[in-house]
């Protein structure tokens, strides 16, 4: 039996030895990836924001998407319940040092630190994000998926209140972002398979959809959802995709980010995670393998697939790798490892469910005829 807290293990690890393995190849063609390595199935090391730090990362190093997984999962931790977008924001005051920012972090994170600082309110920051569509939230944001296990509902909610200080509630990043964190939170739920996560998915692609406006009678996201799992129904190799993918999302270089729209990653990432069949190892290597935002895909894809199938598919020594760097790791804004964080995580999943059933207790506790 694959337990909780194994998928909430799952779900972490998937998402960082993602991230620090498909770091090394961010925003190569899959060509020069397959020149390169042949096939990457190893961590390595690289560097990051060469024009202002030559900072060389150590094998297992994660980078900035986890670097903002990390702060929600210190907010989760301290609170031991699900969070708000203020509550994200006093973690951001009380840990981010804008000096150290500089290595593992992209500069708009320290221009929202520095708005929050000043006294923008949370919820406004996303308001001044120039960057709508981007997948910031969506392959960040596991913790709400975690600490809603088993409640799409919930994850989704708790996506346009935490998601607000990265987008406005108006653009589509959210929307991608809140479909994910559904899938993802009933992945987590016992019993779950890759069907009823893909349902899952399905259902929250119209959340919050304003359908046939501006659009002429259909929603993009949905189609663009039913899209990749089709091309993933015709395969059971997730590599077998690559290049269909690779035809429908191969522009956008041309502006900033324009590798890592949420659109592409979200979708792409289901799709693995469909052709895998829920294995986190298959979706991981998989994605970094694909080319583009690697990182970004590898972190979406490990982070589902983790969260219904558990860690173990992975090679023990890469989570082995990815925990020392952690530790060593003299920039991240969290040095708690990929077990620290899972036992941080699941305590908090628990001690929710321990108030939920309280609840219960006492309202079916009332009087006959109170709750008519």
């Amino acid at each position: 039996m694959i337990t909780l807290r194994d998928k909430i293990r799952g779900c972490i690890a998937g998402s960082w030895v993602g991230s620090a393995m498909g770091a090394a190849v961010e925003g190569w063609q899959p060509e020069r990836i397959q020149e390169t390595y042949g096939f990457l199935a190893e961590l390595k090391s690289y560097k990051h924001y060469v024009s202002y730090t030559d900072w060389q990362r150590p094998p297992g190093t994660t980078e900035d998407g986890i670097e903002r997984q990390k702060l929600m999962n210190t907010a989760v931790i301290r609170k031991q319940d699900r969070i708000s977008a203020d509550d994200l924001v006093r973690v951001w005051v009380d840990v981010l040092d804008p000096a150290r920012m500089v290595f593992k972090q992209e500069p708009f994170d320290r221009s929202l630190l520095e708005m929050a600082r000043a006294g923008v309110p949370p919820r406004e920051l996303g308001r001044l994000w120039p960057f709508n569509n981007v997948v910031s939230m969506a392959r960040a944001s596991h913790t709400l998926g975690i600490i809603n296990a088993g409640d799409p509902a919930g994850a989704a909610a708790d996506v346009y209140d935490v998601g607000l200080v990265y987008a406005a509630e108006t653009t589509f990043a959210l929307r991608w972002a809140a479909l994910y964190d559904a899938a993802l939170a009933e992945a987590l739920r016992p019993g779950a398979t890759v069907a009823s996560v893909l349902d899952t998915a399905r259902e929250y692609a119209a959340y919050r959809s304003q359908k046939g406006t501006p659009y002429g009678g259909y929603d993009r996201i949905q189609e663009e959802v039913e899209r990749a799992l089709e091309i993933a129904g015709r395969h059971s190799d997730p590599m077998a995709m690559r290049d269909e993918f690779y035809t429908l999302y191969s522009g956008g270089d041309y502006f900033v980010y324009g590798q890592a729209q949420a659109n592409e990653i979200v979708a792409k990432g289901l799709a693995i995670f469909t052709a895998a069949q829920g294995d986190v190892r298959t979706a991981v290597l998989s994605a970094v393998n694909y080319g583009r935002d690697t990182d970004c895909l590898a972190a979406v894809a490990g982070g589902l697939s983790g969260a219904l199938s558990g860690a173990q598919p992975l090679e023990a020594a890469w989570i082995e790798q990815v925990n020392a760097a952690t530790k060593a790791d003299p920039y991240t804004n969290s040095n708690l490892d990929i077990d620290e964080t899972t036992d941080g995580l699941h305590r908090a999943v628990v001690a929710r469910l321990a108030r939920q059933r309280a609840t219960l207790a006492r309202m079916e506790a009332a009087p006959e005829g109170y709750l008519s």
